[in-house]
């Protein structure tokens, strides 16, 4: 993302922290903002070209309108529990 989960550094980045906290998820956030080579690196290993992205145990789950998505239709909910008890 860019910026932490306590100071996201753009709208896309809140918006994302913000489902997760409603969801009461615990996760971590990496700041691509404080590595050029992180940034564009994470965009070449999940094919995806936008920041943030979301992964839940090491599965790439899409960015910001994907995870908007998911948590509308209340399948990130279940996905985050699903890990959360295993």
């Amino acid at each position: 993302m860019k910026g932490t989960k306590d100071m996201p550094q753009c709208g896309f980045s809140n918006t994302v922290v913000q489902i997760l906290n409603s969801c009461n998820a615990d996760f971590e956030a990496v700041n691509v903002l404080e590595s050029d080579v992180l940034r564009q690196g994470i965009k070449t290993y999940s094919s995806w070209p936008t920041i943030p992205q979301l992964y839940v145990d090491g599965e790439f789950l899409g960015g910001c309108d994907i995870t908007i998505d998911m948590f509308q239709s209340g399948e990130l909910v279940e996905i985050l529990e699903r890990v959360q008890n295993e």
